[in-house]
């Protein structure tokens, strides 16, 4: 038996990863580095284009359980995450570079992978396929996915944060402390701003240039990774209660006005990522920016935030909650183009995917899971035929379902303990 997969993303090698282990043959389709979109910096897989941050480390988080889900289901992304975890307070940050080295590593010398650094530019539904091209899917493939699709494709715009020097930041301003934590010291850098400072700094961005748009159709934007200059037109006190919020980071007993925080995207510690200000500013108009920020003034950017269109297919009315095509039982699609948003759920679906496609070719789909893991809630949230256009969303309580009539305190915990259960009772049987 062999699989083609498309794209050695996040979740095309969480699926090469998940089908090998089966012992069935991959053949992987990586375009890289024959021909490399422009958000991408390297020539490694699974290569992060925007923070380094896997969100939320803490088990009664829904990502955090999902994360956890993986572990039980013995996930390359977490083993590689886990490897190259990084502090970043409560959250699972990493070293990119480590990260997404280790991930080619490994597919690179499994045996059975077959790496083909090419093009593709036709799904073939006769040949078991599982389609993880990613949200930058362009060009004759997309046309083709799109025919699939019965050119019911969808889209939005995403940015990414920009990336400063450690040693070009002003330690007389920025202070060590990750929020709520009761001492000073943390993992992140914290750069406070009085209200005159703040007002400065919000004036500079209303009078910022951005990059021509004129070809962005109606602007359509993800609220979860919502460009920072946008947030800042809705709003003098928009970014208070966003990415500046200086809740929790109190600093010798004062409260500053606002704080932009630093986190760090590098083991050696040298380069970090300005948390919450993805953005698609020109690059002067990001570095005016930037300096308004008294712990900033002298800030070097090592690499400038850039916007970049995704791409995903309406998956209710085209998949169903196994990742498969409904139309086309031999091709499967997972990553975020299947719907899903954010890194771990976009591994976390190809894992799922390639489980699927493991018992697809053994016959049928014996053993799924339901709604009461977050695994499977992803994958029915984004297969629900009653939804008539679809939102990508990232992994979240609210597409959980379980009854439960206990104490509300306990109600996460009783989810979370129930799902780990349901989920170790899948791993024996697939």
């Amino acid at each position: 038996m062999k699989v083609r997969v498309i794209g050695a993303g996040l979740a095309g090698c969480e699926a090469s990863y998940q089908l090998s282990k089966r012992g069935i043959s991959v053949d992987l389709y990586e375009c890289k580095p024959v021909k490399k979109h422009a958000a991408f910096k390297t020539d490694n897989y699974a290569e992060l284009i925007c923070s380094n941050s896997l969100r939320s480390d803490d088990l009664y988080n829904a990502v955090g359980l999902l994360k956890e889900e993986m572990r039980t289901l013995d996930s390359l992304i977490m083993k590689a995450a886990d490897k190259y975890r990084i502090p970043a307070g409560r959250s699972l940050a990493v070293d990119r570079e480590g990260f997404s080295e280790y991930i080619s590593e490994i597919i690179n010398n499994d045996p059975n992978i077959s790496v083909h650094h090419e093009e593709v530019k036709d799904i073939d539904t006769d040949v078991p396929t599982i389609i993880a091209s990613g949200p930058l899917t362009e060009g004759e493939l997309a046309e083709s996915i799109s025919t699939l699709c019965g050119n019911d494709f969808l889209h939005f715009y995403d940015a990414v944060a920009p990336i400063v020097e450690k040693d070009s930041i002003d330690f007389e301003s920025a202070y060590y402390k990750s929020r709520y934590d009761e001492d000073n010291e943390g993992d992140y850098i914290n750069c406070p701003l009085t209200k005159d400072e703040y007002d400065e700094f919000y004036n500079a961005i209303l009078e910022a240039k951005k990059i021509d748009v004129r070809s962005i159709d109606d602007e359509k934007y993800f609220e979860g990774c919502m460009p920072f200059e946008e947030m800042a037109r809705r709003g003098y006190k928009t970014l208070l209660f966003g990415p500046m919020k200086p809740v929790g980071l109190e600093h010798k007993g004062i409260r500053p006005y606002a704080v932009v925080q630093l986190r760090k995207d590098n083991a050696i510690d040298t380069l970090y990522n300005v948390v919450g200000f993805q953005t698609h500013l020109t690059f002067p108009s990001q570095e005016k920016v930037l300096k308004t920020i008294p712990a900033l003034r002298n800030v070097h950017i090592v690499r400038y935030g850039v916007m970049h269109r995704n791409t995903y297919v309406n998956s209710p009315n085209i998949i169903n909650n196994h990742y498969q095509f409904i139309k086309y039982p031999n091709t499967f699609i997972c990553g975020q183009i299947s719907g899903v948003e954010g890194y771990v759920e976009s591994a976390a679906s190809g894992l799922y995917a390639a489980i699927n496609m493991a018992q697809y070719l053994n016959g049928e789909i014996k053993y799924e899971l339901g709604s009461d893991t977050m695994m499977g809630a992803m994958a029915n949230y984004i297969s629900d035929k009653n939804i008539v256009k679809l939102e990508p969303m990232n992994a979240n309580f609210g597409i959980f379902r379980l009854a439960y009539d206990g104490p509300k305190s306990e109600k996460k915990k009783y989810y979370v303990e129930h799902a780990l259960k349901k989920v170790n009772e899948f791993a024996e049987l697939v």
